[in-house]
């Protein structure tokens, strides 16, 4: 998600930082992380022996009255219930409700954030009928609505490992203008864009943590089941319909020359153009035409429709031998040759780089979409901006595809853990900064990494030194707009960048995290899961790392104090660390004759006391000793980090 409200670390007030003090006591102590350890949970951070997640298979229809700007739908939800539980009642997340104009997100909403929410409202989800089928059997359902969730009271209740039932709703709502954010739709140069997410009731999570996982939906992102989704789309017939996964039925929609234009994009490195922006505006308007997708393991769909799209595409070579397809939907203003007319390569260099790097692309295609929604990811498709062009085009478009990894495939818990989200997938996508086209737009230095444009390190210390600033492992929902770029996209990022990096090596890293993302795959970890794992898998007892950067929010400082004389004819080096937080540092030991030699202190350095004396071999004489030479560690006071001897 891009930001709509964005205030840069540079600008944070630094008083009243914590109150410094290293104790080793309390950075090496025992850690309980949150989550669980049992069958189902492992305590190596993988999915245990007895793993189950439920399921839920979808069949959509909707239709658009471009008219009244309202969507009518009918849902048929097959609802899996693999838990050992039996289930009596069901839960739908109906987010439309966010809109109503006394919605617990309206009415809750933060200052910063409440002229935003209050720009426009509609009446939510108008929920027409809810019925079960069971046994045979369709009855009407008895519900209680209650804010962004509705309860369906089963007739009989649903036994557990592999009991099934489907739910069918009929519902319609009015399509919410620029106020939407995640979705809406918007005038632009010949039509309007419709850009549709959170377009149908859906189903709640029932996990092994919290049973029903029943957040109110207050703005945070998502949280749902995997499954499989058949979805049709009516619309005027002079509309185009871009959605999540593969069209069914091309045969019905497109023309004979589009078809042609799509078969040679699926065989093209180079974009082709399926709609070119001077071909705008000339399909026949007279009726409507129903546009069939269908996208397999996925926890949501989304798409968007428009009688003002150009749209072009190429393909996606995947390292498992398979292919997608990479497609940008566009109307003829967002055109140019440094503006829309790149997308499609932006996207396709995206999945290329970031299948071969971390896990395979799952889906038949990765669609852009410049409309009024912008900045919004969903499995499949994300929405951006119509007048993004240049650098900001290329990093919002890594940054949305790069969240079909985070949380789209792995699928993190949006509406808790943030966190996760947001900043795993700003760790990856500064991979491809460097990537894309030999650095064109490298090294990314963002509103969400390194805001200010300079060292990431040294960017991040006024969060460390800000008292008020929450910890990263706080609940989405309760983290102020001033600090949720700051924390829950930078802080996190730079975490994954300094346990990669500095802690662990990339030797070390980028294996586990590779397999993390295997194993995890279209299941919901939690944030004790990550630590476990990467702790097992990596081989390093990594509780003082947790503590200090993720479940506190805590300084760093290390020093060096004194050069002295050794007992056995070398030189003694006493090395500090002053602050809560501990880490590996480097000390550049600098000789009379111009060499110099780096030692690795790791963290244990200083597991039993604050200061450490490294003894430094006879033989040389040392003028100089820095720690963190290359800065590349939150120092908040670097001029301690260098000693001459006198």
């Amino acid at each position: 998600m891009r930001a709509s409200l964005w205030i840069g670390v540079a600008a944070l007030a630094v008083s009243g930082a914590q109150a410094a003090g290293y104790d080793p006591h309390t950075a090496f102590a025992p850690l309980s992380l949150p989550g669980p350890i049992n069958p189902v949970r492992s305590g190596s951070g993988q999915p245990g022996p007895s793993w189950w997640q439920n399921r839920a298979d979808y069949q959509i229809r909707a239709t658009i009255d471009t008219k009244a700007h309202a969507l009518s739908g009918e849902e048929a939800i097959r609802y899996t219930n693999n838990s050992p539980d039996t289930l009596d009642v069901l839960w739908l997340q109906l987010d439309q409700n966010l809109y109503r104009p006394h919605s617990r997100g309206k009415d809750g909403a933060e200052p910063a954030m409440a002229k935003y929410m209050s720009a426009g409202s509609t009446d939510g989800y108008t929920i027409e009928s809810v019925e079960v089928e069971q046994g045979g059997k369709r009855v009407a359902a008895q519900t209680v609505e209650s804010d962004t969730r509705l309860q369906i009271r089963l007739p009989t209740p649903l036994a557990g490992k592999g009991g099934q039932v489907t739910v069918h709703v009929r519902y319609r709502f009015d399509i919410p203008g620029a106020f939407g954010g995640r979705m809406a739709w918007g005038p632009v140069k010949g039509g309007a864009i419709y850009d549709l997410a959170q377009w149908y009731p859906r189903m709640a999570v029932y996990d092994d943590v919290r049973g029903w996982d029943t957040l109110p939906y207050l703005a945070q992102e998502f949280y749902l089941e995997y499954g499989d989704f058949d979805y049709w789309v009516t619309v005027p017939a002079n509309m185009i319909v871009a959605g999540s996964g593969a069209l069914q039925n091309p045969q019905e929609v497109l023309t004979a020359r589009q078809r042609a234009r799509l078969a040679q994009a699926a065989n093209s490195d180079a974009t082709v153009k399926i709609v070119a922006p001077s071909e705008i505006g000339t399909a026949p308007a007279a009726g409507t035409k129903t546009w069939h997708y269908r996208m397999e393991d996925t926890r949501d769909v989304a798409f968007s429709a428009s009688d003002a799209f150009a749209w072009d595409a190429a393909r996606i070579i995947l390292p498992n031998g398979k292919t997608s397809l990479a497609m940008s939907y566009y109307p003829a203003e967002s055109a140019g040759p440094q503006a829309w007319d790149r997308s499609t390569q932006y996207v396709k260099d995206t999945v290329e780089n970031m299948s071969k790097r971390w896990y395979p692309y799952a889906w038949p295609a990765a669609i852009n979409i410049a409309g009024p929604a912008s900045g919004m990811e969903y499995p499949g498709i994300v929405f951006d901006g119509i007048t993004d062009k240049d650098k900001e085009l290329f990093w919002i478009t890594a940054h949305e595809i790069g969240h079909s990894w985070f949380p789209m495939m792995v699928g993190f818990d949006e509406r808790r853990d943030a966190w996760m989200d947001e900043g795993f997938n700003t760790f990856i996508d500064t991979f491809e900064s460097d990537d894309f086209n030999k650095g064109e737009f490298g090294p990314k230095r963002d509103s969400e990494f390194a805001p200010g444009g300079g060292n990431p390190v040294d960017e991040i210390l006024p969060i460390l030194a800000d008292p008020a600033a929450p910890p990263i492992l706080s609940r989405a929902d309760t983290v102020i707009e001033k600090y949720r770029h700051p924390v829950t996209y930078f802080k996190s990022a730079l975490g994954l960048v300094l346990l990669r990096n500095e802690i662990l090596g990339p030797e070390r890293f980028d294996p586990a995290f590779r397999r993390f993302i295997a194993l995890w795959a279209f299941k919901h970890p939690k944030p004790s899961d990550f630590f476990r794992f990467m702790e097992s898998e990596a081989g390093e007892d990594l509780s003082w790392w947790w503590r200090g950067w993720y479940l506190t929010n805590s300084t760093y400082d290390v020093a060096v104090t004194k050069i002295a004389p050794a007992a056995n004819g070398g030189t003694l080096v006493t090395v500090e660390n002053r602050d809560p937080m501990v880490m590996p540092v480097t000390l550049r030991v600098e000789y009379a004759d111009s060499s110099h030699e780096d030692i690795h202190l790791p963290a244990e350095t200083w597991i039993r006391q604050t200061a450490s004396d490294i003894v430094i071999a006879p033989g040389k004489r040392v003028v100089r000793a820095t720690l963190d030479p290359d800065h590349r560690l939150p120092d908040h006071d670097r001029s301690n980090n260098v000693l001459a001897a006198q």
